[in-house]
């Protein structure tokens, strides 16, 4: 593919557009809380539920008929308008670009609030040329409004020309946030016989090899979406932007939804979607360190206050990558601690 020149990449993309950043803000960010904006009563559910999660998202796209598609946009506008979000981010999912709907969920929500908005999610990117409009058209509308932070665009990756993609993706704009993996479409997309959103499938495993007594042979289930995941957080580690796990569609099993989480945190995913209230908390529990972690890694710290050399622990090496992992940890429990 080719590119900009490193002088170039991070200018401005229009004359009046605020410089895009050459480091993401810090944020908070172990669950992205979708709700449908269309809807008077989750409106009005907002302001509360703005205290309790670390992004809150209005969804206009998939889950949103379409007839109710100009009132959910209608409907976000209204209630980012007349509610302070505090720490809490505020992104939008919009239509995807090939859509009736994508062109005016952009240009009315940037001219409206888009000095609230903190990130654009962009559904079914297939490659940076996604990235590429929607980049130059923000900066623009960003210029027209007078707005002073750049709003990031975050990639859902959805399909199979999209993951074939995902390097490209990741590297495409210094106004990339991070990209989630969309798991639904993305099944649709490569073909997969799983109707499930997210998670395992009891179909999918390994089996043990045959005993000479003839026993039953176990059965052990895997996760099929392993590869892409680490696929996607490679790109996004390489390009310092964030990967997330995207939703889970089960909410009757609070168990699987925990153990794909727990995977994708271990992956080195920064968060999840959450679809419904009690995945607020899952996500909560999963993304957050460990405390007994944060106390070791603190330790580190402390042993290697320049971040270099080596030194023993309770018997363990630890060094210069140790001390990466352990800065990780507590910077990640010093956000825990300041939101709560």
């Amino acid at each position: 593919m080719q590119t900009k020149t490193p002088r170039n990449f991070f200018k401005a993309l229009a004359v009046g557009a605020p410089k895009p950043y050459q480091e993401l803000p810090t944020r908070l960010e172990r669950m992205i809380h979708f709700f449908p904006p269309q809807i008077e009563k989750m409106r009005n559910k907002v302001p509360e539920m703005a205290k309790n999660v670390d992004v809150i998202l209005g969804n206009l796209e998939d889950a949103i008929p379409a007839d109710s598609k100009e009132a959910a946009r209608a409907g976000l506008i209204e209630v980012a308008q007349s509610t302070d979000f505090g720490s809490t981010g505020l992104w939008v999912r919009i239509n995807c670009l090939n859509s009736p709907w994508g062109l005016e969920d952009i240009t009315e929500l940037m001219n409206a609030i888009g000095d609230k908005l903190d990130v654009i999610m962009l559904p079914k990117v297939d490659g940076a040329w996604d990235v590429h409009y929607l980049d130059q058209l923000l900066a623009q509308l960003e210029a027209r409004n007078n707005i002073k932070k750049p709003v990031l665009i975050h990639a859902i990756l959805e399909t199979a020309e999209g993951v074939k993609n995902v390097e490209d993706i990741a590297a495409a704009s210094p106004r990339m946030h991070g990209m989630s993996l969309g798991p639904a479409d993305l099944a649709a997309s490569r073909g997969m016989k799983t109707t499930r959103v997210g998670g395992g499938h009891p179909f999918y495993g390994m089996l043990a090899d045959p005993t000479a007594d003839g026993a039953d042979r176990a059965f052990f289930q895997q996760d099929p979406w392993h590869y892409t995941i680490a696929k996607m957080v490679d790109a996004c580690m390489a390009n310092g932007i964030k990967p997330f796990y995207g939703p889970f569609g089960d909410f009757s099993d609070n168990d699987a939804c925990r153990a794909q989480f727990r995977n994708a945190f271990l992956l080195g995913c920064m968060g999840a979607w959450s679809l419904h209230p009690k995945q607020i908390e899952i996500a909560k529990e999963v993304f957050s360190p460990d405390p007994e972690e944060v106390v070791f890694a603190k330790r580190i710290l402390e042993a290697m206050p320049d971040g270099t050399g080596a030194v023993m622990i309770d018997g363990k090496m630890q060094d210069d990558a140790t001390w990466k992992q352990a800065k990780v940890i507590v910077d990640l429990a010093k956000l825990v601690d300041e939101k709560g």
